[in-house]
């Protein structure tokens, strides 16, 4: 019997003309409708969405609306909330003082946060010493034993957090003062044993205020903001500028109670700290420049921010062997390097990727990915706090869905 060989030809010129730096985009469009969707339901108002592999921007899209009454379309330039993924920023600065000399990971906190030296750990026999000093690492991958106020397993924590106004949530508080407070509260953790997301990253950042004595503002607008022209990153909203910032629908049970902690009309220069791992604003586009410069191994338009081998060394697992889990945050199948997740490998994942991919996200719903291996770097922009995985997830699955070549 003989048999007849298939032949499978190459694609046609018809269907190359449709693929963009190995994007089908036939099937990028699927990622529009599917955000329409989810627009119609409520989850949020509008989304911007962008695309970037081998250099090139092969998508950037905005969709719906704006303002939660869905009278102002969606723009391009919307100004959002970045809430967490400020951190990424403020760690990158950090490692930028680092590679100039300016201190090292392993140097305990204490050296310029004098008010934190006398820590201890809250323990069931009682508040008992630390095992060693906190340092910077500890910081830069949430092992210091800090926690998030309304997170805190502890009652205790959890209570002292809120009375002494250590995030800021309701109240204004400067460095200074916040510093004397958080001295008087236990770690939920000894340092170097358990990954928490905390509010690690703005101690940081009173760190770096302390070791360039300028403020954070100044520092990043030095090291970042300014040379990679991100142009509408910003500590607060201008009243001229107001009119594009993107808002949650009214809907969403998150959105009243979180505004009291994003208190970002008026400028907090001077009137409360500012919050390293949460207080920036910003456009997609800006936000873009920096992801660019990371996936190119700290280059970008001929400037230099970071060494090759200092990126990676960040996109690492810095949390082997240690408790705790990312997965409320990322799903099964990441640990944590330096200001980023980082993924460990394929199957335990939600969503496809690639080992040593790095992201971050903000609980107003953002959220961004590194793609070393495609060299491939997305982000979606939304506010639609309640929804925030589904929201990133889903993004994250229809980017992949149309990655072909």
């Amino acid at each position: 019997m003989t048999t007849t060989p298939v032949s499978i030809s190459r694609p046609g010129p018809e269907y190359e003309a449709h693929v963009r730096q190995g994007f089908s985009q036939p099937r990028l469009e699927r990622l529009g409708a599917s955000l329409e969707e989810q627009i119609a339901k409520g989850i949020f108002p509008g989304a911007v969405t962008m695309i970037m592999r081998h250099d090139e921007c092969v998508h950037f899209e905005a969709y719906g609306f704006q303002d939660a009454a869905g009278k102002i379309p969606m723009a391009r330039d919307s100004i959002f909330r970045l809430a967490s993924m400020t951190k990424p920023l403020v760690t990158v600065a950090a490692m930028m003082l680092v590679e100039r000399g300016r201190f090292n990971l392993y140097d305990p906190i204490t050296n310029w946060l004098p008010e934190l030296k006398d820590l201890k750990v809250e323990a069931p026999e009682g508040d008992v010493p630390l095992i060693r000093p906190i340092t910077i690492q500890d910081l830069m991958r949430h092992t210091a034993g800090f926690v998030h106020g309304d997170r805190a397993k502890s009652p205790r924590i959890r209570k002292l957090y809120d009375e002494l106004h250590i995030e800021a949530r309701e109240h204004d508080i400067l460095g200074d003062q916040m510093l004397k407070n958080l001295g008087t509260i236990p770690l939920a953790h000894q340092p170097g044993t358990f990954w928490e997301y905390s509010i690690a990253v703005d101690v940081l950042g009173l760190l770096l205020e302390r070791v360039e004595n300028k403020t954070l503002e100044e520092i990043l607008n030095v090291l970042l903001i300014k040379p990679l022209g991100m142009k509408d990153t910003t500590w607060w909203v201008e009243p001229e500028r107001l009119g594009r910032l993107a808002e949650a629908p009214d809907s969403d049970p998150l959105k009243a109670e979180m505004l009291k902690a994003y208190r970002q009309t008026t400028n907090p220069v001077g009137r409360t700290y500012l919050r390293g791992g949460a207080g920036l604003l910003g456009t997609a586009a800006d936000y873009m420049r920096f992801l660019h410069m990371m996936l190119r191994g700290g280059e970008l338009d001929g400037r230099r921010y970071l060494s090759r081998r200092t990126v990676e060394f960040m996109c690492s697992e810095h949390t082997a062997g240690m408790g705790g889990t990312t997965q409320a945050n990322t799903g099964p199948g990441y640990g944590f390097g330096l200001g980023f997740a980082v993924r460990l490998s394929q199957g335990m994942c939600w969503v496809p990727g690639s080992p040593g991919e790095s992201l971050w996200s903000g609980v107003w719903g953002t959220s961004f990915w590194l793609d070393f291996k495609e060299n491939l770097t997305a982000l979606i922009l939304t506010q639609g706090p309640t929804h925030k995985i589904q929201s990133r997830m889903l993004y994250k699955t229809l980017v992949y869905s149309a990655l072909v070549k």
